[in-house]
């Protein structure tokens, strides 16, 4: 079992941060998909060079760059299961950005996933 004590704040913002820039690059694509046009080469063209898709593609990049590093110093049987982050932080950022609901089922959804997480490392 790892002991979470030896872990450096970097590697915490690592295990937390990835799962977020993970879930606004969801967002970002979100964003993207409002001004996609049609599937064709003039659409596919005008898609590749759509700065919000790039941001996003930038932003899952650098993600997983962090994680790599991450993974240096955590098992990856440890440090996977904070990918759950992901199911609660987009909930919440697409009720930001989109105003898509959150309802109680999110909320205890959440409560869950963040109760397996302490589960798995605890």
């Amino acid at each position: 079992m790892m002991d979470f004590s030896s872990l450096t704040p970097v590697l915490w913002l690592g295990l937390i941060g990835t799962p977020l820039m993970i879930a606004m690059g969801q967002v970002l694509f979100k964003m993207t998909s409002q001004t996609a046009g049609s599937f064709s080469v003039n659409g596919l063209l005008s898609l590749a060079l759509n700065p919000i898709l790039i941001t996003a593609l930038v932003l899952y990049g650098l993600g997983t760059i962090i994680w790599i590093y991450v993974l240096k110093s955590v098992p990856l049987t440890i440090a996977y299961s904070f990918m759950g982050l992901t199911f609660c932080f987009v909930p919440v950022l697409a009720q930001i950005f989109f105003g898509e609901p959150l309802s109680l089922r999110y909320a205890v959804g959440a409560l869950l996933i963040i109760a397996g997480l302490l589960t798995i490392n605890v």
